[in-house]
């Protein structure tokens, strides 16, 4: 059975950092594309970052580039979101997602919540 759980959301002042982490298991992890998606109250759920499988390519929703960096760890089964100079509009609920295109599939974490506020 595949489980995606996130860790790491929280409290954080404006300006503040944080980092996010993704832990999979019950797929071959380093075949999958992975992505961090987030969500707020009454949007839609929007792409964050996403990384290849094989971590050599990296993509960033244009708010975010240059203040999000995503990696992975493939012996670890996880990736990460790190978050930097973090804003109020940034507030959202932060899902991982987990995608084989080959295989159309994809698996999707509960969610972890990220509030940016003084």
């Amino acid at each position: 059975q595949v489980q995606v759980a996130e860790s790491g959301g929280g409290l954080v002042h404006p300006g503040g950092s944080l980092r996010l982490s993704c832990t999979v298991s019950g797929l071959t992890f380093d075949t999958y594309t992975m992505s961090w998606f987030r969500q707020s109250p009454g949007k839609e759920r929007r792409l964050v970052a996403v990384i290849s499988s094989n971590g050599a390519n990296t993509n960033y929703l244009d708010s975010v580039r240059g203040r999000f960096s995503i990696s992975r760890d493939n012996a670890r089964n996880t990736i990460y979101l790190q978050m930097n100079s973090l804003k109020p509009e940034d507030t959202a609920v932060y899902y991982c997602q987990a995608r084989n295109f080959d295989l159309g599939r994809q698996y999707w974490g509960q969610g972890t919540q990220v509030t940016v506020s003084s």
